[in-house]
């Protein structure tokens, strides 16, 4: 088992904007960063990052949230440049529907993983609009939470029954997103949080988004503040990802020039 990072291009924004206490001077660059799970049962991409279609994907967004951005290679082109079995892939587990987490969606064409209270968001919320055109045709996989409380979020789902990989509902930025654990054979265990920071700041000094940012991108900012808490106190013991820090994932290597050939 292992996990490699991904990255698909970064946009830019004002830290005014990212954080409390933010610069007006200050640029920040979001990443858009999908992370491969590799298992002995199948492996799964965390999010999907950029897709080749981005840039009509970004025109479906209000202006007020459309931002300069970096396309790289997405994650589709990637896995086929490293010579990886897409046979491997069992699809992607969304942390939420956001357009900056599904846009590789359009050119990975694969299972998308996500609970019932995420579907509902995305089917009808206008900040589900690119998810609703990416996951057009695509096989949904609909979890359910059918485990216990997990490191203090409310309910779980194990996805291949070792307690490797466990998403855990935390909701409040939408309706069904989630935390992404994972535990590797080494020991080393990630938290993989989505927005609920934006960037280290929220784990470091407890910096929430701006107030207005808050209205605008939460469902529910309490549950938000909540679930931020606990991964400030998680950051103790694991690695806390949020989602759109480039620095976060330093220490998840990059894909391999060639990807090893595994027997299942």
């Amino acid at each position: 088992m292992a996990l490699y990072r991904l990255p698909t291009g970064t946009y830019t924004t004002r830290a005014v904007f990212a954080v409390t206490g933010g610069s007006i001077r200050e640029k920040r660059d979001f990443a858009a960063t999908a992370v491969l799970i590799s298992h002995p049962k199948g492996d799964l991409l965390i999010d999907a990052g950029f897709g080749e279609h981005v840039a009509e994907h970004i025109t479906m967004l209000a202006r007020m949230e459309r931002a300069p951005y970096r396309l790289d290679r997405t994650a589709a082109q990637q896995l086929d440049a490293a010579g990886y079995d897409r046979s491997r892939l069992l699809g992607v587990l969304v942390t939420h529907v956001h357009w900056d987490h599904v846009s590789g969606l359009d050119s990975l064409r694969v299972p998308v993983w996500i609970n019932e209270a995420e579907i509902r968001y995305g089917a009808d919320d206008s900040h589900g609009r690119v998810f609703r055109a990416v996951s057009q045709g695509l096989e949904i996989r609909e979890y359910a939470f059918d485990g216990p409380e997990h490191l203090g979020f409310p309910a779980s789902f194990d996805v291949y029954g070792d307690g490797s990989v466990i998403v855990a509902l935390a909701a409040g930025h939408t309706s069904g997103s989630v935390v992404v654990f994972v535990t590797l054979p080494s020991g080393k265990r990630y938290a993989f949080i989505g927005d609920l920071t934006w960037q280290m700041d929220g784990i470091r000094r407890g910096a929430e988004r701006p107030w207005l940012m808050r209205r605008v991108a939460d469902v529910d900012a309490k549950t938000v503040r909540v679930g931020l808490q606990r991964s400030i106190a998680l950051s103790r013991v694991l690695q806390v990802v949020p989602a759109h820090d480039v620095a976060a994932y330093d220490s998840i290597p990059l894909l391999p020039s060639r990807f090893p050939s595994v027997t299942l």
